[in-house]
């Protein structure tokens, strides 16, 4: 040690950080030494503290990047803490992913093996996966819709993958995939119940109300019983009815159910039974939500 400043060497002992770990971090920035007369790297008290600080993070897996922002104030130690949490819930969700998808593959019969093959090698990963979802419904979300609204509408129609995904889940969550990445699906989306949303001026309230009605339904649903009228599809109706600034009618009913004639497609059928093979609901949120447009038919005609 020469006056107040620190040889490399004494550096290493002091913290047990090995001496070229010393100079490495020298390089990168994350040390700021002095030169002294001769040359060599000198450093201050305080580099004890920041090194040693260092090397405990690095022991929790941060990166250098991270680190950096830390020592230099940045952005805070809670932060990059979390930060990393979340990358590591993403890598330990995607491992899981990839399991489930190998399982899925070998469990299949050779006959359907390569039709497996073909429905997996579609999905790179969960994460990407959502995205596609989100994508799917993120249009309908516009308008004067609140933002918890449209969050949750998000949630319901683009569920995220289980962090521990089941081969059934895995393969069900595939096939949803491929049907949000159907480009006539999507155009055909926006002839669907909510044309026309940007004119209403509730949007919270008829999807609050639309989400009543459908929890009306639901037992009806979870029980198998065929779509009838009944107070569910009164609720339903009367919250379009409100949202439109008109009364329930037996012609507004009508009109109501040519509009939602696009909801009631084949594909969304499809899309609704796989969202609940996801979840593992007895009776989604969509699929009832299907299940109160077919009493609307079943009713008007």
């Amino acid at each position: 040690m020469t006056g107040d400043t620190l040889g490399i060497g004494e550096l290493a002992r002091r913290t047990g950080v090995p001496v070229r770990t010393i100079r490495f971090y020298c390089d990168e920035g994350v040390l700021e030494p002095v030169r002294s007369a001769g040359g060599h790297r000198r450093f201050d008290g305080a580099a004890i503290d920041r090194l040693t600080l260092v090397r405990r993070l690095r022991g929790l897996g941060l990166g250098l990047r991270p680190i950096t922002d830390v020592l230099a104030g940045r952005r805070s130690l809670d932060d990059a803490v979390a930060a990393e949490r979340t990358a590591l819930d993403r890598e330990l969700a995607t491992l899981a992913w990839r399991r489930s998808v190998l399982h899925a593959v070998s469990e299949v019969a050779p006959a359907d093996r390569e039709a497996r093959l073909e429905l997996l090698s579609a999905v790179q990963d969960g994460c990407s996966a959502h995205e596609t979802l989100v994508r799917l419904w993120r249009p309908m979300t516009t308008g004067p819709i609140p933002p918890e609204t449209a969050r949750m509408f998000l949630d319901i129609s683009a569920p995220e993958p289980p962090p521990q995904p089941t081969t059934a889940q895995v393969v069900a969550y595939a096939e949803l995939v491929l049907l949000a990445a159907d480009a006539r699906l999507a155009t055909d989306l926006k002839s669907s119940t909510l044309v026309g949303h940007e004119r209403i001026p509730d949007l919270g309230a008829l999807h609050a109300e639309v989400g009543e009605a459908c929890t009306l339904a639901a037992p009806s649903v979870a029980a198998g019983k065929r779509p009838s009228p009944g107070a569910a599809l009164d609720r339903f109706v009367a919250a379009h009815a409100t949202a439109w600034g008109v009364p329930d009618s037996l012609s507004f009913r009508r009109a109501l159910n040519r509009r939602t004639a696009p909801d009631r497609d084949s594909r969304l059928r499809r899309y609704w039974h796989l969202t609940g093979e996801v979840t593992g609901e007895a009776a989604p949120m969509g699929v009832t939500h299907t299940w109160l447009l077919d009493a609307l038919d079943t009713s008007v005609a």
